[in-house]
């Protein structure tokens, strides 16, 4: 494998995550505290006592593996791989199934690990365009026109993040007989697909097609990012070729881990629910704040996940705005930069109402300084009146 690029995401949130007071950037719900995961699943304390920090199995523990499959798999346990997160999920699929010069059609915008790993195995990139101007809809007349003959796999993840964009039950079905025409793999990242607004989350694309691969994970709407918990859902085959790369890396999981996102995902209406409804009530707010700019800011109002794509107008340099931002008023705010787009931002309406309606305020007064001082710019650059 050639050297890696650098993850502009992960270099971003790595520079300003941790030094902010507010965060309207992140893609997630509102993270959980070990006591109120204990309170809501009624996790006893001799239960944690009594786990023993033996190794787990290469494809996860029994327990947790069988919670994954009843919840997202249809039961079938042969299916499933507890992996260190979706990140690992997607280094595994990468890397047991593509080749250089193979050619995978890849959403624009993605995010980067999508197909950053894919490039440096040697992969030709075709990009299925979502277009700001059509409310990011993903056009599948074009994805007809892409997929062909030499596509070896098309990777999505509805609901999208950044744009909060998804398709319907009919569309899925629709990309998956434009997959099975050609053989190729199905590789969706559903990690946002029980954040879902209206209507019901999209099933697992393995139900219908063989060649699918679904990913998934406990870190955006279930609020444990930190307990690096996600999954992987194939063909018991590429399963077995996942193990072959991680008998070289990770192993297997904690059992305490496995314990905890077990309990998790029994009861997961529990964690849930309470984030989505915070959430549907957070998109809201931030609706009626684009409302108020008054032009100053565009968006799509997103169908699924808890982050938009807005663009800022008036903006000369948008990663320069996010920066100062942080330093400034200490608000996250991701550029679109890190997803190619570089006049849209990332905001992310996932946390406390409080801590949204905060930033969001802070937002809006960094761009009318935005605007006051473009207007002053403007007026120096002006040539004296004769």
């Amino acid at each position: 494998m050639e050297r890696l690029p650098p993850a502009l995401l992960e270099d971003w949130m790595r520079d300003y995550y941790f030094d902010v007071e507010i965060d309207i950037g992140s893609s997630g719900v509102e993270d959980y505290s070990l006591s109120e995961l204990r309170h809501l699943l009624g996790i006893a304390p001799e239960e944690l006592d009594g786990i023993v920090f033996h190794d787990s199995r290469t494809l996860g523990g029994p327990e947790v593996r069988r919670a994954i499959a009843e919840r997202w798999a249809g039961g079938q346990v042969e299916r499933v791989i507890v992996t260190h997160g979706a990140t690992e999920a997607n280094f595994l699929t990468m890397n047991a199934l593509l080749e250089r010069d193979d050619e995978i059609v890849v959403l624009d915008p993605l995010y980067q690990q999508l197909h950053s790993i894919a490039e440096t195995i040697g992969c030709r990139l075709v990009r299925w365009p979502l277009r700001f101007e059509e409310g990011f809809v993903p056009d599948l007349d074009v994805a007809r026109r892409l997929i062909g003959p030499r596509t070896r796999m098309v990777v999505v993840n509805f609901p999208h993040n950044p744009t909060g964009a998804t398709m319907t039950p009919d569309r899925q079905r629709e990309l998956i007989e434009l997959c099975a025409r050609c053989g190729a793999f199905l590789v969706w990242d559903m990690a946002f697909a029980d954040l879902i607004y209206d209507g019901s989350p999209l099933p697992d694309s393995g139900l219908f097609y063989e060649r699918a691969v679904s990913m998934g994970t406990l870190s955006k709407a279930y609020g444990l990012p930190g307990l690096r918990l996600g999954w992987c859902l194939a063909h018991p085959d590429v399963l077995q070729r996942f193990i072959r790369i991680r008998d070289y890396l990770t192993l297997h999981l904690s059992p305490l881990v496995e314990m905890i996102a077990e309990r998790a995902i029994r009861g997961g209406d529990l964690l849930l629910e309470p984030r989505k409804a915070q959430a549907r009530k957070n998109r809201d707010l931030v609706e009626r704040w684009i409302i108020d700019q008054q032009g100053r800011v565009d968006w799509v109002r997103p169908a699924g996940g808890v982050s938009a794509f807005p663009r800022l107008n008036g903006v000369s340099d948008v990663t320069d705005f996010c920066r100062r931002l942080s330093r400034t008023e200490r608000v996250l705010l991701v550029p679109g930069t890190c997803f190619g787009f570089p006049q849209h931002v990332r905001l992310g309406f996932g946390g406390s109402t409080r801590s949204v309606e905060e930033g969001l305020q802070r937002l809006s007064g960094a761009l009318m300084g935005q605007g006051q001082l473009a207007a002053t710019t403007v007026g120096l650059n002006q040539a004296p009146a004769v």
